[in-house]
């Protein structure tokens, strides 16, 4: 039998990857680090969100692959607002609900999110249906974290922006059409686009980006 197992490998590429786009991030005053696995990006995450701060959420697959919403709240140490909180039914609050948390989510003490593609030189791409990811991204939290597998690492930003046209964006529509009764929600309806190329110096460490050594999310 040949080799049929590359797991230990594709573990090592996203390592030296991750090197040069943390590198990268630190030169425009983000923050980086690498984890070899989910369990350990858990902890990272768990680590920096501080007792008593407000947190607040964006949509996504890689923190629900984490659990980090239900650790959290298990803890039992933070205000969580989560404005894609799933009823029984897998469905999320209907769109007005729904709109005033992401509003309160952009005055959170720390916004949990992930990002579609991240580049080596260490800019972060992202497309929203509604925008408020993007914003709560760009401004408004006081900290932001953003943990992403080690599958969104692109060379350079015309590859990022093809994944999100090509992958992201349709997967997303499905998902969303399929599992939370956005029917109305097309391909063409993720308008909303972030290029972050760094924090300004006076907030640098507002942006701390987890790669962890996995494929994760979308």
């Amino acid at each position: 039998m040949g080799d049929v197992d590359y797991s230990n490998e594709l573990r090592q590429f996203y390592e030296m990857r991750s090197k040069t786009v943390i590198e990268n991030l630190q030169k425009k005053n983000m923050d980086g680090f690498y984890v070899p696995n989910r369990q350990e990006a858990l902890a990272l995450v768990l680590s920096l969100v501080p007792p008593g701060a407000v947190v607040g959420r964006g949509d996504s697959m890689t923190l629900n692959q984490l659990d980090v919403i239900e650790e959290l709240q298990k803890r039992g140490q933070n205000r969580i607002i989560n404005p894609v909180q799933t009823d029984e039914k897998g469905h999320n609050p209907k769109r007005e609900e729904r709109r005033q948390l992401q509003r309160e989510a952009l005055t959170s003490d720390v916004y949990l999110t992930s990002t579609n593609a991240i580049t080596l030189e260490g800019t972060i791409v992202s497309t929203d249906g509604a925008g408020n990811r993007v914003a709560a991204m760009m401004f408004g939290p006081k900290k932001t974290i953003v943990v992403t597998g080690g599958n969104k690492i692109v060379q350079d930003l015309d590859e990022a922006l093809k994944r999100i046209r090509n992958f992201c964006a349709p997967l997303n529509a499905l998902r969303h059409q399929t599992k939370h009764r956005q029917e109305g929600l097309g391909w063409g309806a993720l308008r909303y686009t972030a290029i972050i190329d760094g924090c300004q110096p006076a907030e640098k460490g507002r942006i701390t980006v987890i790669i962890v050594g996995e494929d994760l999310g979308i």
